[in-house]
C-alpha cells in the first residue's frame, strides 16, 4: 500500500466515523437507550478521534522529521492515536458515571504512559540492528 493511498484510505473512515458519531449523537436519546445506543456512541467517537490524531500526528511527524520513514511515522501516530483517543473516551465515560475525579485521570493518564513505555519498549528490539550471525561459532558446535 502506497503512503498516498494510505491517507486516502484513513481520511474516508476518518470521515466516516465522524458521520456516524454525528449520526448518533442526533438520533440516540441518552435518557431512554439502552447499552448498545451508548456503545454506538463512544466506539464512533473512539475511531474518529483516533483516526484524527493518526492523520494529525502522521502529517506532524513527516513534516517535521522527515529523515524518519514514513512507516514509522505511521505506526507511531497510530499507536499513539489510539492511546490518545481511549483517553478522551475514557474521560467522557467517567464524566457520564460521574466518577470523572483527579485521581481516576492520574490513575488513567499513568497506566496509559506505563502501556506506551512498555509498547515503545517492546518495538526496540525489532528496530535495532541484530548482531551478525558468527558462522565459526555455529560450526564448533
Amino acid at each position: 500500500m502506497t503512503l498516498r493511498s494510505y491517507l486516502v484510505i484513513m481520511i474516508v473512515a476518518t470521515l466516516t466515523c465522524w458521520l456516524a458519531w454525528i449520526f448518533t449523537l442526533w438520533t440516540v436519546n441518552p435518557d431512554t437507550t439502552n447499552w448498545l445506543g451508548f456503545s454506538l456512541f463512544y466506539l464512533s467517537l473512539f475511531l474518529a478521534l483516533s483516526g484524527t490524531a493518526a492523520i494529525i500526528g502522521f502529517i506532524v511527524r513527516f513534516v517535521t522529521l522527515k529523515h524518519e520513514l514514513a512507516f514509522r511515522a505511521v505506526k507511531t501516530a497510530f499507536r499513539q492515536s489510539f492511546i490518545f483517543a481511549f483517553l478522551i473516551t475514557a474521560s467522557l465515560f467517567l464524566l457520564a458515571r460521574d466518577l470523572f475525579t483527579w485521581l481516576n485521570l492520574f490513575l488513567l493518564v499513568i497506566g496509559l504512559s506505563v502501556l506506551e513505555y512498555f509498547l515503545i519498549s517492546y518495538e526496540k528490539p525489532y528496530t535495532s540492528h541484530h548482531p551478525v550471525h558468527n558462522e565459526e561459532s555455529h560450526l564448533d558446535k
